[in-house]
């Protein structure tokens, strides 16, 4: 059994259901906003809800999981939360520096 110092699937859980609530908002106000060029947002957007969804749902297979299996599903939680977080940042850069032309 994992101890508690290793089990990371409750952080990764709320921190990825933060995260994919804020995905929704700025999914929202760019639709809200009619941007003509949020096309990259949207997708950007669109594409970190899936990853931190995905997240979400691993780590907490993770944690009702007794057998081996809850490791592994931790550990690719973790890797689909890094890559959320990447896809998010680029994504907020764009809106931030107005990249997008």
């Amino acid at each position: 059994m994992k101890t508690e110092k290793e089990n990371r699937s409750p952080h990764i859980l709320n921190t990825s259901a933060n995260l994919l609530g804020f995905c929704f908002i700025v999914l929202t106000s760019v639709k809200i906003s009619k941007l003509e060029e949020s096309s990259f947002i949207d997708e950007g957007a669109a594409l970190a809800i899936i990853i931190f969804m995905s997240s979400c749902l691993l780590s907490f297979l993770a944690m009702r999981s007794t057998t081996t299996r809850a490791i592994k599903m931790e550990r690719s939680a973790d890797i689909l939360f890094l890559f959320g977080l990447i896809v998010l940042f680029i994504t907020t850069i764009l809106i931030t520096f107005n990249i997008i032309k």
